[in-house]
């Protein structure tokens, strides 16, 4: 058996010429996992487009109406900074399917990676930061009502505090949210999580590595998740367009072998999304990103899961 990884070709969707999201790591990160062999073609699982209803668990129906169909005010839109069409209203959905089958591979597996994810900035009632449905708390959210897992621990080490993560929970006692994040990035308003450590800007790989593991190893003793949900963001790099700290490459993949090895050792399944990272050069970017699902893929051999 061996690491099971979501993806589809729709996780693409075109945009304007010079636009600042990096649309096209998507596809880059995929290639780059085959090309290396650090996954096969058949480890690769498809999601299919989530019903709508699923989403209406996290989202008012208003605002997930409008934006499917194309009506959302042109505020609410500027608001993400995504420019709407039906190829970018379909990405959407389908990449909170992949999340979606993402949670329910590793909690039958033990482990599994989504090759998107971690739209974290999206609220009940609109969306914000390229952020346009929460992709994680959905997921929760369905594996709950489909009485998959009741405790969910979210680990969010995006370099930007999951806000809108933070809002979806803040009266739920079966999902823990944890942010820890760079304390003078986006959002300039911070939400509260259930734990937040904001930490300085221009940190480096040792401090950050320390912090993360005098939390961690507690959260999990405290919340006892049926499934932990991990968002990946490598923004935390030095050279990331739109992060403060100063990670290397190789504090990254430290950084992912420390969290997945501490909850598979716990016995604890995660299912993993990739969360933000920004740069002109979208090979580097993609090799980035690719470091969780090396560190995941040796993991799950050492598991035996």
């Amino acid at each position: 058996m061996s690491l099971p990884i979501v993806s589809h070709p729709d996780y693409i969707a075109p945009l304007p010429e010079g636009h600042r999201f990096p649309m096209p790591k998507f596809g880059l990160l995929q290639e780059i996992l085959l090309a290396d062999s650090t996954a096969y073609s058949w480890q690769f699982h498809q999601p299919i487009l989530p019903p709508r209803e699923w989403i209406e668990l996290v989202h008012q129906p208003e605002y997930v109406r409008a934006y499917c169909e194309g009506t959302l005010e042109y505020k609410a839109q500027r608001r993400i900074g995504l420019p709407w069409s039906p190829a970018l209203a379909h990405r959407t959905c389908i990449a909170v399917g992949g999340t979606i089958l993402t949670a329910k591979l590793a909690i039958s597996r033990g482990l599994a990676c989504n090759t998107v994810g971690g739209t974290h900035h999206a609220f009940p009632s609109f969306g914000s930061g390229f952020c346009i449905f929460n992709d994680m708390a959905i997921a929760v959210r369905v594996m709950q009502q489909q009485g998959l897992a009741r405790k969910i621990l979210i680990v969010d080490l995006d370099v930007h505090q999951g806000d809108g993560t933070a809002v979806i929970f803040q009266n739920d006692p079966n999902t823990f949210a944890f942010s820890m994040h760079c304390e003078i990035n986006f959002p300039a308003r911070k939400q509260k999580s259930d734990l937040d450590v904001p930490l300085k800007a221009g940190m480096e790989d040792d401090e950050y590595l320390q912090i993360l593991a005098s939390h961690l190893p507690d959260l999990l003793s405290y919340v006892k998740p049926d499934l932990v949900i991990y968002d990946a963001g490598v923004d935390v790099n030095g050279s990331d367009l739109l992060g403060k700290l100063a990670l290397t490459d190789t504090g990254i993949f430290r950084r992912e072998m420390q969290v997945l090895s501490t909850c598979l050792a716990a016995g604890y399944p995660v299912a993993c999304v990739i969360g933000g990272g920004y740069a002109h050069d979208m090979k580097a970017l993609a090799y980035r990103h690719s470091l969780l699902h090396r560190a995941a893929a040796q993991l799950y051999r050492q598991y035996r899961l």
